[in-house]
C-alpha cells in the first residue's frame, strides 16, 4: 500500500467510524426519553434526587452501576424491597440493622418524612428506567453474611424440574430478591421474619382466632402471603407500619404464576 493509499485509508475510515458514532449517539438521545421513563419525571421525584445529592448517598451507594461500590447498588430497590420498607428503613435504619449482629450499619440520613417521600419517588423513577441489563454485576442487597441468607438450602431432590428446586432458584434471585429479606436459618429474623419452618407455622397461624387471611392450608397461607403480605400481618418484629406490612405487595406482576407456584412449593420445605 502507497503513501497516498495508507492516507486516504486513514482519512476514510475515520470518518466512516465518526458518522457511526455519530449515528449511534443520536439514537441513543433520541431513546433516552422512553427508556428512562422522562414522562414519569414529577416534582417530587426531582425533589428526591436533590436530597440524594445532598446527603451524599452516592457516597456509598450506586445507582446505575454509578457511585461508591461500599453499599448495595439501589437501581431496583423500591422493587426489592417495596415503599412501605423504603420509609421506615430510612426514618430509623438501626430498627432493622445492628452494628454488633449484622456486622454494617448505615447512619441515620434524618430526613424528614417528606424528604423521605421524595427519595422514595426517586428511588422509584430510577427502578423503572430500561438499564437493558446494566450494570452487568451490581451490588445486590442481600444479607449473605447471615446465616440463612447467601446460602443455597438443601432442598427436595428431583433435579432443575422439580418445583421445590425450581422454587430454591427463584428465592435466590435478584428479581425476586427473596433471599435479601428473609432468612431460612431458625430464629434469624431481620427485615422479615425467618422462613424456617414455615409450612409448620402456617398451619398454626390459620388455626388461630386472630388468624385475619382467607387460606386453608399451609400452601394457601404462603401463597396469600406471597400475594397479599398485608392480609395477615405478623406481629412481634419490624415487620409492619400499623396494619400494612413491608414487604411489597406487586409478586404479582414481577413472577408469573408457575414462578408463585415453584416458590411456594420450595417454601413448603424449609425446615
Amino acid at each position: 500500500m502507497t503513501k497516498r493509499q495508507t492516507r486516504a485509508f486513514f482519512y476514510g475510515g475515520t470518518g466512516l467510524f465518526t458518522l457511526i458514532f455519530a449515528i449511534l449517539t443520536w439514537d441513543s438521545h433520541r431513546q433516552f426519553g422512553k427508556l428512562t421513563n422522562a414522562d414519569q419525571i414529577t416534582p417530587q421525584v426531582v425533589a428526591g434526587k436533590h436530597v440524594w445529592h445532598k446527603k451524599n448517598c452516592i457516597n456509598c451507594h450506586t445507582l446505575l452501576g454509578e457511585g461508591a461500590y461500599y453499599a448495595p447498588d439501589l437501581t431496583k430497590i423500591t422493587d426489592q424491597r417495596g415503599a412501605e420498607y423504603l420509609h421506615a428503613f430510612l426514618k430509623d435504619p438501626s430498627r432493622f440493622y445492628s452494628e454488633e449482629r449484622n456486622r454494617r450499619l448505615m447512619p441515620n440520613p434524618n430526613l424528614s418524612d417528606e424528604e423521605i417521600r421524595e427519595v422514595v419517588a426517586f428511588l422509584s423513577w430510577v427502578s423503572k428506567i430500561d438499564t437493558q441489563g446494566w450494570p452487568p454485576r451490581p451490588i445486590l442487597v442481600s444479607g449473605s453474611s447471615i446465616p440463612g441468607m447467601g446460602e443455597r438450602p438443601a432442598v427436595a431432590a428431583g433435579g432443575p424440574t422439580d418445583p421445590a428446586a425450581q422454587g430454591d432458584d427463584i428465592f435466590h434471585a435478584p428479581k425476586s430478591g427473596c433471599y435479601a429479606c428473609h432468612s431460612t436459618a431458625p430464629g434469624v429474623n431481620l427485615v422479615g421474619p425467618s422462613l424456617a419452618g414455615l409450612s409448620s407455622r402456617a398451619a398454626r397461624t390459620i388455626a388461630d382466632a386472630a388468624y385475619r387471611g382467607e387460606a386453608r392450608s399451609p400452601e394457601d397461607y404462603i401463597r396469600e402471603s406471597i400475594l397479599r403480605p398485608s392480609a395477615h400481618v405478623v406481629t412481634g418484629g419490624n415487620y409492619a407500619n400499623g396494619a400494612v406490612s413491608l414487604m411489597p405487595a406487586n409478586y404479582d406482576t414481577m413472577l408469573t404464576q408457575t414462578q408463585i407456584d415453584a416458590l411456594v412449593a420450595y417454601l413448603s420445605t424449609t425446615k
